[in-house]
């Protein structure tokens, strides 16, 4: 019996707790770590993928090319190329491409806008040719 007596005095409770202290000092280390490394994309960047093409270009066009340098240039090219002209604004273009569209209405245009060139400009573009009644206007891709 004196056994068993002094089984008795030494035993201890159980915790049932956990301990959450290591957890959340692993989960701190973890967030400083990823508020510290940079993310390796810029999301500012978007590559443009190449395209195949659908269809056959067409033989003649109204070519509209925007530069990265933000300067546009405008003329026919195809089987009976006009000369391109170099265009300092948007609103030059725009009356450009309306001579050109009276004197040949059947003529689709193309718009060439540089990988580097500003997303905006060539929407702008689409749109001012929409707004002119030109049901034709497609993109340049490589």
């Amino acid at each position: 019996m004196a056994f068993n007596s002094s089984m008795r005095g030494n035993r201890r409770k159980l915790k049932s707790d956990i301990n959450v202290v290591p957890y959340i000092d692993v989960m701190l280390v973890l967030l400083i770590i990823f508020m510290a490394v940079p993310p390796s994309q810029n999301p500012a960047e978007i590559k443009l993928p190449n395209a195949e093409r659908s269809t056959q270009p067409p033989d003649d066009y109204i070519q509209v090319a925007i530069k990265p340098d933000a300067k546009l240039s405008i003329g026919v090219s195809g089987k009976h190329p006009q000369p391109f002209e170099d265009v300092s604004d948007r609103a030059a273009v725009v009356q450009r491409l309306r001579e050109l569209h009276e004197s040949n209405p059947d003529l689709p245009v193309l718009i060439a806008g540089d990988r580097d060139s500003k997303y905006d400009d060539v929407i702008q573009l689409i749109s001012e040719a929409k707004k002119m009644g030109i049901s034709r206007v497609g993109l340049a891709t490589k």
